[in-house]
């Protein structure tokens, strides 16, 4: 790349390497909300940042992305009110860059689809900062497809004009069998019909997609002598679209059949255990948060010199903690032939399957897919029990083994540490709790949200919900991720 500013170059002739540890910079388009269809490209860059600078149109599922050590800067803008200016925004960048940080601009829809991600990039490059352009899925195309509106089709129209409502020039596009897409027009709604009303006919149709792609996407169709009188009576907010021409009538709505298309659904779990759920409920059009709550930490050299052997029972309680054991084992230069004739028990099916996924056959997995029924079945088979388990989870097992005299002892072998949320949704329909750890990590961060549905994986989770003050707790009835699917189904 070109440096072309004077001083950037002065520091280079000076440094000599010193354009070697410079960052970089990522202009990333986000899209238009709906967190799945932020790009592969996009969502890659987002987990290697140093520093996120967003924008207040970038949705919260997509926030929620952010590692939890990453710089966040909010440069929200709404009309007539900016949280940095764009000067301001650009010299972050820069500033940012130029100390070896990897930044992610992080834009919504596309950041050169009236994102002044061009200026941005004009900057970077007179600054001599590496950036890259990651495109994103414009809302002037998905959203009208969210709302079954096409924005070109053969019977109707044969081409496509996008807008901006905030245009310096107040230009008045020509129309010629063609849809038009004002992006960024509701404070400008009734300016608008006026001047378009000077070269179109007032029954020309109209749509508005509010919050489009997302769990609150209302879509209204009107005409255009009609519009800013619906914009009013509707209370419409931004963001929203805009339409105008004759594909606007239209309304192929195929998430009209989606059952969760109006649920917005928190998922506290670590995200590498929530994408499955997330996937079955993104399928049935929910709207998915994957915040965890809390965040899992082998405690290295614990089998150091533990003893591993005489044994009759080993019991799981997780399936992180399936993984601390192997991966301790390793650590350690020990051997699983160390277990001995050992039996093996595992809390519920996803334990029981990352213990065959290691080559260690499970024979005792409870009914009831939980701590306590996992102790209560052990205590009727008897016997010298090895308990495998988090630092500071719950006691509730090691209280069964006590109460009927039973010879125990527990290995912590991993622990769980509280996530320090830095961005927390403004509401939610559903919140999903997989551990009583992740209601207290919830709690521990927000201290709202307490009216909202609590869907918890078990009577233990239930248990700590009621503690931290939810009013409306439903269990599923297995805990697993199927029967916390079908338990928010339910609830549609």
């Amino acid at each position: 790349m070109k440096v072309r500013n004077d001083f950037t170059k002065a520091v280079l002739r000076a440094e000599g390497d010193y354009f070697m540890s410079m960052g970089k910079v990522y202009l990333v388009g986000s899209g238009p909300g709906d967190s799945g269809l932020m790009t592969l490209r996009g969502h890659e860059v987002l987990k290697r940042a140093d520093v996120v600078i967003y924008d207040r149109l970038v949705n919260d599922s997509i926030i929620a992305m952010i590692p939890e050590n990453v710089i966040m800067i909010d440069a929200g803008k709404s009309s007539g009110s900016h949280t940095l200016t764009q000067r301001e925004i650009e010299s972050l960048m820069t500033e940012y860059a130029l100390n070896g940080k990897i930044v992610v601009r992080l834009k919504g829809g596309d950041p050169f689809v009236f994102g002044r991600g061009g200026e941005e990039a004009q900057a970077l490059m007179n600054a001599g900062i590496y950036f890259e352009v990651i495109p994103g899925v414009t809302s002037a195309i998905s959203v009208p497809a969210y709302a079954g509106i096409p924005v070109t089709h053969r019977d109707y129209c044969s081409g496509v004009n996008i807008f901006t409502a905030h245009d310096k020039h107040n230009l008045v596009p020509e129309f010629n069998n063609t849809t038009s897409i004002f992006l960024m027009g509701i404070s400008n709604a009734k300016a608008l019909q006026d001047k378009l009303l000077c070269s179109l006919s007032p029954d020309t149709p109209c749509a508005v997609i509010e919050n489009g792609t997302t769990s609150r996407q209302r879509v209204i169709h009107t005409r255009l002598d009609e519009l800013y009188d619906s914009v009013m009576k509707n209370h419409i907010e931004p963001p929203a679209v805009i339409i105008i021409g004759s594909a606007a009538d239209m309304s192929l709505n195929w998430r009209g059949n989606l059952p969760l298309r109006h649920k917005r659904i928190i998922i506290t779990r670590p995200e590498a255990r929530a994408e499955e759920l997330s996937q079955l409920l993104r399928d049935e059009g929910a709207e998915v948060i994957i915040m965890p709550t809390i965040k899992t930490s082998r405690i290295p050299h614990v089998l150091d010199n533990a003893n591993l052997s005489g044994y009759d029972w080993i019991g799981f309680t997780s399936v992180t903690g399936v993984n601390a054991f192997i991966e301790s084992l390793c650590e350690s230069n020990r051997d699983i032939r160390e277990l001995g004739h050992a039996k093996i028990a595992a809390i519920g099916n996803a334990t029981r399957d990352s213990l065959n996924a290691h080559g260690l056959n499970v024979d005792y997995v409870p009914e009831v897919f939980d701590g306590l029924h996992m102790a209560e079945g052990l205590v009727k088979f008897g016997g010298r029990i090895l308990m495998f388990r988090a630092l500071n989870g719950t006691q509730d097992i090691s209280n069964i083994f006590r109460k009927y005299g039973i010879a125990f002892d527990e290995i912590c072998i991993y622990r769980t540490d509280y996530v320090e949320l830095k961005h927390v949704p403004e509401f939610a329909d559903i919140i999903i709790f997989t551990s009583a750890s992740t209601v207290r990590g919830f709690a521990h961060n927000i201290n709202s949200m307490r009216d909202v549905i609590a869907l918890c994986i078990g009577i233990q989770t239930a248990d700590e919900a009621k503690r931290e003050g939810f009013t409306r707790i439903k269990i599923a009835e297995e805990a697993s991720v199927r029967k916390l699917f079908e338990a928010v189904m339910s609830l549609a």
